[in-house]
């Protein structure tokens, strides 16, 4: 697909082919995990303080990237580990046939909702030890002239299968309620496949060094590296804290605008489905564009951008309350407000995919690059500790009002921030 004009060698026509179905597969999965939240809340009617924690359990394993990583150093056979990942972190899936396939056999017990969360406290887990190794077999197998040109294809169609799965699964959930208790023991089957594919790329194993220092030697070195880099590297460090503002008003909103979806806007699975395709189908068209701006400017004006279209998104939902006139098409429920919705929060999907990815590497060498992003990323971690909770607990005692303006002012704050950042070091010319 795609690759007829490249001039692929055997190991980089198999590694594609091989990641083309991993990645086809993954958006599968992509697809039914985009309701996850919404089927939690809506199906199994778990508490608010649960679906805090569900979202929570997807973010905060960064917390541990630091140990993850150590460990992942250590291993010497890491097509194996992927492989028993995959089925350790997959396999309780199935224990969803078990669940009832009604409302009154889901709330006779609290036990139930305790293992939905179990369950995909456990498929989380694999992330942390998945994802670095995609990046690992791929640069491995594909040259780098390529490597750009077959992950974008990959990607798409990755998106691709993802929007259509979540538009069919919504339609599906709105036909029978309880459709995740046959589904979900599905993508544990897909998900080892996908993973097996993952680890059949062609990799040459290197030699483990690192095994020489103790573990919590090093450990202990990667903490003191963190603060070191964010010592010394102030534009770095203005660009965290920053991060840091912006991830506390996204994460103490993020599962409070799902429970507003089902208590407060009384959305159906086909119309949570809809605008989560829209706002996604936008994002894919505006990527190109943002993807040429971020490489001409600095990544400080780059997040003003993204982070006022969170400011904008969570205010256009929160105007609900008070213009609360919607239309309906073939089931789906439009609000008119949802409207400036959608287009800003395209505008967020599209930018925050690349300043997430690229965006802390403007603020220090290639080599670094690797070390950079892991801070990111365990400061992503901390800020999960706490976040998503806060904001259900904000939402209960407050109401969903205070809570989208708190998270406005906390936006307000980064981007603020962001400005300054970028203007004091204009002013003392700081590189």
């Amino acid at each position: 697909m795609l690759t007829g004009k490249l001039n692929l060698n055997l190991v980089e026509r198999k590694a594609y082919k091989l990641h083309l179905w991993y990645s086809i597969i993954e958006g599968f999965i992509a697809g039914i995990l985009a309701l996850n939240e919404f089927v939690f809340i809506k199906s199994l009617k778990g508490s608010n303080y649960q679906l805090g924690l569900l979202f929570q359990f997807s973010v905060i394993l960064y917390f541990f990237l630091i140990f993850f990583n150590e460990m992942l150093k250590r291993v010497k056979d890491k097509k194996k580990l992927l492989r028993y990942t995959a089925i350790i972190t997959r396999a309780p899936l199935f224990l969803l046939l078990l669940f009832p396939h009604s409302l009154q056999g889901i709330t006779s017990s609290s036990y139930y909702h305790i293992a939905f969360l179990a369950i995909f406290f456990f498929y989380f887990l694999a992330q942390p030890i998945i994802y670095p190794h995609i990046n690992l077999f791929l640069k491995n197998a594909y040259r780098h002239d390529y490597f750009g040109k077959l992950y974008s294809y990959a990607t798409s169609m990755n998106k691709i299968v993802m929007l259509v799965t979540t538009l069919l699964y919504g339609m599906l959930l709105d036909y029978d309620n309880f459709a995740f208790t046959y589904i979900f023991p599905l993508v544990a089957v897909l998900g080892i496949v996908s993973v097996h594919l993952l680890s059949k790329i062609d990799y040459v194993e290197t030699a483990v060094d690192t095994i020489k220092t103790k573990f919590l030697k090093s450990v202990k070195e990667s903490f003191k590296n963190i603060v070191s880099i964010l010592k010394k590297n102030k534009p770095y460090l203005h660009f965290e804290v920053g991060f840091m503002f912006y991830g506390f008003a996204f994460m103490i909103s993020i599962t409070v605008i799902t429970i507003y979806f089902d208590k407060q806007l009384h959305l159906n699975y086909s119309s949570v489905a809809f605008y989560k395709n829209i706002y996604n189908i936008l994002a894919i068209a505006m990527l190109p564009f943002f993807g040429r701006l971020l490489g001409r400017i600095d990544p400080r004006k780059f997040a003003v951008i993204t982070w006022t279209s969170v400011f904008l998104f969570i205010l256009s939902i929160s105007l609900t309350q008070f213009v609360p006139q919607y239309t309906v098409i073939y089931g789906i429920k439009i609000y008119y407000m949802m409207i400036p919705y959608l287009l800003f929060q395209a505008v967020f999907a599209a930018t925050m995919s690349l300043l997430w990815s690229i965006g802390s590497a403007y603020f220090c060498k290639p080599e670094e690059a690797g070390e950079y992003q892991t801070v990111h990323l365990f400061l992503t971690g901390l800020r999960a500790v706490f976040a998503p909770t806060s904001g259900v607990i904000i939402y209960v005692w407050f109401g969903f009002f205070t809570t989208f303006m708190l998270a406005c002012g906390s936006l307000v704050i980064a981007i603020s921030l962001m400005v300054w950042s970028y203007k004091r070091d204009r002013f003392f010319n700081v590189k």
